[in-house]
């Protein structure tokens, strides 16, 4: 195939264009998502939805192309962002200023059996919120980002330093279990 894209084919649904089409300008629309999204967003799942929507509904988006107006690597590029926007605008998750929400919301329902004692101060605040967020109050992962409104990782790497912290300060020497070989 020449070095031209037969766009009239790429609209019928002729799969030897399609396959193509995307060989020659994934790369560019790869380009064009990360310039929009976020760190930590997948971007193989943004290039998808760009091709998606220039097939869907019979290819309308692509036919709208009008070669009079701009080059098509600059309108591809145009509706990669656009689509990567519009997408990161969705998947955004809506926050909700954590005091704003009401304290009812967040109290505990039912009390545990026994509670583990942490030393004023081993924690930082954060760590102590995060640990409240997801033992106390049963939150996933995703929901104590939300209310905290910070990424999921975060939560995460916050979750595991107090974890490590805790592990540190609560460790004890086993002893040996009759019958197990030691020195």
């Amino acid at each position: 195939m020449a070095n031209t894209i037969d766009l009239a084919a790429l609209s019928r649904g002729d799969k030897a264009s399609w396959n193509a089409f995307v060989r020659r300008y994934a790369g560019l629309i790869l380009s064009a998502v990360r310039s929009q999204a976020r760190d930590g967003t997948d971007f193989d799942d943004l290039v998808q939805e760009v091709f998606f929507r220039l097939c869907k509904d019979d290819f309308r988006l692509l036919k709208t192309y009008d070669a009079a107006r701009a080059g098509l690597s600059t309108w591809l590029t145009i509706v990669a962002r656009s689509t990567a926007r519009d997408t990161m605008r969705r998947r955004q998750p809506r926050t909700t200023p954590y005091d704003a929400v009401p304290e009812a919301a967040l109290s505990m329902t039912a009390e545990p059996v026994e509670k583990v004692k942490v030393p004023p101060g081993l924690l930082s605040a954060r760590q102590t919120l995060v640990l409240t967020m997801l033992y106390d109050r049963d939150m996933e992962v995703g929901e104590a980002a939300a209310a905290l409104g910070v990424d999921p990782q975060t939560i995460r790497s916050t979750h595991h330093k107090a974890m490590l912290k805790l592990r540190s300060h609560f460790a004890i020497d086993e002893p040996e279990k009759p019958g197990s070989k030691g020195g």
